[in-house]
């Protein structure tokens, strides 16, 4: 029997967690301070979404090779309590996100911008990247935003998740 191959769009229906790289999809450049700490800018609207997705009861995962505390401090602040680091296998990572809530592959979004990213990409439901990522990461990602890492790229899949399902903009969009 044939596969039947689903569009973005379509797979987007299925969605109930997401699950994102930090580097290169969170953040684009970074400093490193006189402390030797590496500093990453991130877009506001990114993290708004991210709340927000929780807000309306998506499990969100933090899936990076990077370990500081400032990425657990920041994406704790958004609720995040997922949140992998050091992952040198981002695939037994996402499989473990999964296992804690229940989901089926076809049920998780994930964005990531680079080869690390790889064989995750091809296990989710839906893949998304930066419109910046990796050459490699661009020809398997089911979309590939118009935005770059770190300049609201995971806004663009939350909002368009939530949208499709009709949970957007509902009397608790408006507030933290």
């Amino acid at each position: 029997m044939a596969e039947i191959m689903l569009t973005f769009k379509q797979k987007l229906q299925n969605i109930k967690a997401f699950a994102f790289d930090v580097d290169g999809v969170f953040s684009r450049e970074m400093l490193i301070s006189t402390a030797g700490e590496l500093i990453r800018q991130m877009n506001p609207k990114d993290g708004y979404a991210v709340q927000y997705a929780l807000k309306k009861h998506y499990p969100v995962a933090i899936i990076t090779g990077a370990a500081c505390e400032s990425i657990r401090q920041r994406f704790g602040m958004l609720g995040i309590t997922d949140i992998y680091q050091r992952s040198a296998d981002k695939l037994a990572d996402l499989e473990d996100f999964r296992l804690r809530y229940d989901l089926q592959p076809e049920e998780v979004l994930y964005m990531g911008d680079d080869l690390p990213d790889y064989p995750v990409m091809q296990a989710a439901g839906a893949s998304a990247c930066p419109c910046d990522a990796a050459e490699e990461i661009r020809a398997v990602a089911d979309y590939v935003s118009d935005r770059a890492g770190g300049a609201g790229c995971v806004r663009d899949v939350i909002e368009q998740t939530l949208k499709l399902q009709g949970r957007w903009m509902d009397a608790d969009a408006f507030s933290w």
